[in-house]
């Protein structure tokens, strides 16, 4: 299942040896394809040689569809290998690279860039003179055909070589420009709320979201909503709009087709504007914090739709997206059998031989299968309507709707498992991974779920076990084979997934590693002197440009990342060096989140603690009370409380944990930020605190 595109049998190049699935894709093209490594890159400088640089992903489907229309062209590869040296990366194992050269093609083409990303780069340095994304075998849509291109490309590098040094200068200026600087700016909470602002009028009160097509799910900007909207009411001036905007977001996406309606999970995007027609991949890293974004909805509305979009999430990820050794898989293929979406999609006249009249007609009302088709003459199961509301017109009760719902779900799920799955990359990459455990944990504490937890530690095992050696990260793991040191994303993603599992059951293992990785992000990743976290670690590969990303992208930001859950941590263990650094990289962001709040949202997750240190509770209990006041004590929806249950018998414990010594009975400490208050035997004084 792990080959999305089985390649025709012949000669293999070097991309059969590597461990990205998408790499391999292209093993058997006929291009002389190198990955990236030292031996390519001086391959180009010996030969003088541009390098033409490809980056996608085996989810991709531009990318196969450039792939099948020119890689696998015999012609066309003849050119490729006669004029360039050819480097293929997959983004996901090398988003180091992806990073630099999505920034590079921006300022270049300046246009947003994408996957397939085209860059060709100067043989001596790897500095890139022209790019672009996707470009046809032939002239089409205003775009060259590719052919055309890479002869215009290699003649310009051949006759043009002083203006392109020059337009090099000119590009690596801008790269350093780009990059954020220290500030002793003021952090202030009017950040926030201009942020709050931005979603307030880019807000669809129509469908939910933020803008027009594409529209992307946003959990980050979902979660500013959900976290403003409590603090509004805890203080006593309830912000309601705030609330609805994120529920009602949440609720469109969950019941339109940006919701596999049959098989759970969400899709990465929806090409319009009504959460309908999706980019029909399934990414690990969007599912992980969907599925704590639904956790916190529930938490927040208890509204049952929420409750059954996660629980679907969670069981589509045990069931399709956990290996035998634990880790999560990266994606599911938007493609099947060369179509786009066809694995998902369905004629009306199947679905009606498939279901029982009584069934047909509500699925029928809700999934609107007397209008016309959606999705190029076939139709995708978006909700138009809800249960509630269609069990008034077919003279039923909403309960028994939603059974005679789930039992037509159900027979068309078996129905579609019997077709050609899409292709799994089954890569194992630390950081999604990380994002996934966070999901499953909230999810295993908020629905009392223990084969949810289950699969979090497995799943932190299998990274623990294979993926941390000698005191650092590697990124990626496939058939046995563990490489590439690990990003930022790695490290902070991980410490956040850390501090989740321990609020949903005690570690001492998993507190001493949160631990170590802290201290590998402050030797590895810090600048001490400006603030904020590299990308990449010191002893990383040398690039052209070592990037500082501060904005919530399709990750949420590996800065903001680490700055709230160095807070967090910092303020559990007594650390004033996390707490320093976190301000540091707040500082240094401060520029950057005053231009556009909005896009910068875990950051102000973390000024947002920063301003206003989180509760932090730590019981101590040597019976069945350790559980039952964590549970109580995490009861509702609580981002600003960290709550962590600690057995009586565990000794020795790191920093100022070491001073909240159990008692004869059940005790809890209470601390905010820095300040602690002295222990109580009463869990209601500290969940109930008199004036």
């Amino acid at each position: 299942m792990s080959n999305a595109h089985p390649s025709p049998t012949g000669h293999a190049n070097r991309l059969a040896a590597t461990t990205s699935p998408y790499l391999r894709q292209h093993a058997h093209n006929p291009v002389d394809w190198w990955p990236w490594c030292e031996e390519a890159l001086a391959l180009a400088r010996a030969t003088d040689r541009p390098i033409l640089l490809s980056i996608g992903y085996s989810a991709c489907h531009w990318c196969h569809v450039m792939a099948h229309e020119s890689f696998e062209d015999t012609g066309t590869a003849e050119l490729m290998n006669r004029l360039f040296v050819n480097v293929k990366v997959d983004r996901e194992e090398r988003p180091d690279l992806d990073k630099i050269y999505q920034t590079a093609h921006q300022l270049l083409a300046r246009r947003p860039g994408g996957w397939p990303l085209t860059v060709f780069l100067m043989p001596a340095d790897q500095k890139p003179f022209f790019a672009g994304t996707y470009f046809p075998r032939e002239p089409r849509h205003g775009l060259p055909a590719f052919k055309q291109l890479m002869q215009g490309v290699e003649r310009a590098y051949r006759e043009q070589k002083t203006a392109i040094e020059s337009q090099n200068e000119s590009l690596m200026a801008a790269l350093a420009e780009l990059e954020p600087r220290a500030s002793d700016a003021l952090l202030e909470r009017s950040a926030i709320d201009t942020a709050l602002q931005q979603l307030d009028e880019s807000f669809d009160p129509e469908h939910g979201g933020f803008g027009d097509a594409p529209k992307f799910p946003h959990p980050t900007n979902l979660e500013l909503l959900l976290r403003h909207a409590t603090d509004a009411s805890q203080a006593g001036a309830p912000d309601r709009p705030a609330l609805e905007k994120a529920v009602w977001t949440l609720e469109r996406m969950i019941r339109g087709g940006l919701t596999d309606q049959l098989g759970g999970g969400f899709y990465r995007y929806s090409v319009d504007a009504r959460w309908m027609i999706p980019h029909f991949e399934k990414m690990l890293y969007d599912n992980g914090p969907l599925l704590a974004l639904c956790c916190d909805a529930f938490a927040v509305a208890e509204d049952p739709l929420f409750r059954d979009a996660a629980v679907m999430t969670a069981d589509w990820v045990l069931r399709e997206m956990q290996s035998p050794e634990g880790g999560y898989w990266s994606s599911l293929d938007a493609d099947s059998e060369g179509e786009e979406g066809k694995f998902y999609v369905w004629d009306r006249e199947e679905i009606q031989a498939l279901l029982a009249p009584a069934e047909y007609a509500p699925f029928a009302a809700v999934y609107g299968l007397d209008r016309p088709a959606n999705f190029e003459g076939r139709r995708h199961l978006h909700g138009y309507r809800t249960p509630e509301a269609v069990a008034g017109d077919l003279g039923l009760e909403p309960a028994q709707v939603q059974a005679l719902l789930a039992a037509a779900c159900a027979t068309l799920y078996v129905a579609r498992e019997r077709r050609v799955r899409p292709g799994r990359d089954e890569k194992i990459l630390t950081a999604w991974n990380a994002l996934m455990i966070k999901g499953m944990a909230r999810a295993a504490r908020t629905f009392d779920r223990p084969d949810y937890l289950e699969s979090a530690e497995q799943a932190l095992a299998f990274i623990r076990g294979t993926l941390w050696r000698e005191g650092r990260l590697l990124a990626t793991y496939k058939d046995g084979t563990a490489h590439l040191n690990a990003y930022l994303d790695d490290y902070a993603d991980l410490l956040d997934a850390l501090l989740e599992l321990l609020q949903t059951r005690w570690s001492r293992v998993d507190l001493d590693f949160a631990l170590a990785l802290a201290e590998v992000l402050l030797d590895q990743f810090e600048d001490p002197i400006d603030g904020g976290f590299w990308f990449t670690g010191r002893d990383h590969e040398t690039l052209i440009h070592r990037t500082k990303p501060l904005g919530d992208e399709a990750l949420p930001s590996g800065n903001g990342i680490a700055a709230m859950a160095l807070q967090r941590l910092g303020h559990l263990v007594g650390e004033p060096r996390y707490l320093a650094a976190a301000e540091r990289t707040l500082k240094l962001a401060a520029e950057s989140i005053g231009r556009m709040p909005y896009a910068h949202a875990t950051l102000l997750f973390a000024l947002d603690e920063w301003l206003d240190p989180p509760e932090t509770l730590v019981i101590r209990a040597g019976d069945e009370r350790l559980d039952a006041w964590r549970r109580e004590a995490q009861r509702g929806y609580r981002p600003r409380r960290f709550v962590l249950g600690i057995p009586a018998d565990e000794s020795h414990l790191p920093g100022t944990l070491a001073a909240m010594v159990p008692g004869e009975r059940p005790r809890i400490y209470r601390c905010r930020g820095t300040q602690c208050e002295p222990p109580t035997e009463s869990l209601g004084d500290v969940l109930n605190p008199t004036p």
